[in-house]
C-alpha cells in the first residue's frame, strides 16, 4: 500500500509539473522564418535560375515560401508553360504561395498580336489556384479572397497566419498596377481596385480585432508606401496619362496603418538599385523592402525591438 501511495504522489507531482515544462519549451521555441523568391525571370533570367532559387529554400526551419512571377516577358504565354512552372513549385517541401507578376499576363498577346491580358490572367488563376490550398506542403490557415462569392475570381489574394503575424498577398503588378491611359481599357484595373480595397479593409480589420503583432503584405509592384503624399491641388492637377496606378492603394494602406497598433511590412519584388542590398526601411509603424530577383529569408521575432531581420539565401 505504501508503495502504491508513493507512486500516486509521484504521478500527481509529474502531472502538476507538466504545464510548466510545456511553457518552458514554448518559450524556447525559435521565431518564425520565411523565404521570398523574387521575380527571377526578369532581366533574362532562366528556368535554371528559378530552380537554383527553389533549391536555396530547402531549409527545415522555414514556415513558408512566397514566389513572385512564373515567366518572363519574352516567354510564351501558354498553358503548357504555366503548368510546368506550377508543377515545379508543387514539389517543394514548404507551403508555397504564388503571386502572379505583370510578365505572367499583362504583356501577353494572342496569335493575332492583340492584347490578351484579361484572358491570360483568368487562365492563370484557373491553373495556379484550382486547388484552394497552397502548392507544396499544406498550410491549414491559408484562405483566399475567392472564398467570398462577390470576389470569387481573385484567388491570387491569399492570407494566412503564423503565430501572431498575419500574412497576405495582393495582386499589384509592376506595370503601374496595369493601369491603361487609353479610354475604355481599364475595366480589369477598376474591378481589381474594388476587390483590393475590400481585401485590405478585411485584412486590417482582422489584424486589429485579433490584436496581431504585425501584418505583412506581399506584392510584385512597389507602391512607394514611404513617400509623402502630394497635396490635394497637386493631385487634381495631374493628367490622366500620368496617373499613379498605386496612389489609391498607398493612401488606403497609410490610413489603415495609423489605426493599427502593430507593424505593417510591405515586401515587393521591384528592382534593387545597383550596388545596394535589400534593406527594410521604416516610417512610423510602416516598413518596406524590395527584393528584386533575389532569394531572401526573413526572420520574425514578434515582440522584439527589431521584429524583422533580412538576409539573402
Amino acid at each position: 500500500m505504501k508503495m502504491a501511495a508513493r507512486l500516486i504522489v509521484l504521478l500527481c507531482a509529474a502531472l502538476a509539473a507538466a504545464p510548466g515544462l510545456a511553457a518552458t519549451k514554448q518559450a524556447k521555441r525559435p521565431g518564425q522564418q520565411f523565404a521570398v523568391i523574387g521575380h527571377t525571370f526578369t532581366g533574362g533570367g532562366s528556368e535554371a535560375q528559378r530552380e537554383q532559387a527553389v533549391a536555396r529554400t530547402r531549409k527545415p526551419d522555414l514556415d513558408f515560401v512566397v514566389v513572385t512571377g512564373i515567366k518572363g516577358n519574352k516567354e510564351v504565354c501558354s498553358d503548357e508553360l504555366y503548368t510546368r512552372r506550377r508543377d515545379m513549385l508543387d514539389d517543394m517541401q514548404h507551403p508555397v504561395i504564388i503571386l502572379p507578376a505583370a510578365s505572367d499576363w499583362s504583356t501577353c498577346r494572342n496569335s493575332s498580336g492583340k492584347p490578351a491580358a484579361i484572358e491570360r490572367l483568368n487562365r492563370l488563376r484557373e491553373l495556379l489556384y484550382e486547388d484552394q490550398a497552397a502548392p507544396g506542403a499544406r498550410m491549414a490557415s491559408l484562405s483566399r479572397l475567392s472564398a467570398n462569392t462577390r470576389y470569387r475570381s481573385y484567388a491570387e489574394n491569399a492570407e494566412w497566419t503564423v503565430g501572431s503575424v498575419l500574412y497576405a498577398t495582393i495582386n499589384l503588378p509592376s506595370d503601374n498596377n496595369h493601369y491603361r491611359p487609353e479610354a475604355g481599357r481599364n475595366s480589369e484595373y477598376e474591378d481589381r481596385a474594388v476587390a483590393n480595397r475590400f481585401w485590405l479593409t478585411k485584412l486590417f480589420g482582422q489584424a486589429k480585432r485579433r490584436k496581431m503583432a504585425a501584418l505583412v503584405l506581399f506584392s510584385e509592384g512597389d507602391v512607394n508606401i514611404l513617400t509623402d503624399e502630394p497635396g490635394l491641388l497637386a493631385r487634381l492637377g495631374r493628367s490622366t496619362s500620368g496617373m499613379d496606378g498605386y496612389a489609391a492603394i498607398r493612401r488606403q494602406v497609410g490610413a489603415l496603418a495609423k489605426k493599427f497598433n502593430g507593424k505593417v511590412l510591405l515586401i515587393d519584388t521591384a528592382p534593387v538599385p545597383n550596388g545596394t542590398e535589400p534593406a527594410i526601411l521604416w516610417k512610423d509603424n510602416i516598413g518596406h523592402v524590395s527584393v528584386g530577383n533575389r532569394t531572401m529569408r526573413v526572420q520574425v521575432s514578434a515582440g522584439a525591438e527589431q521584429m524583422f531581420r533580412l538576409d539573402e539565401l
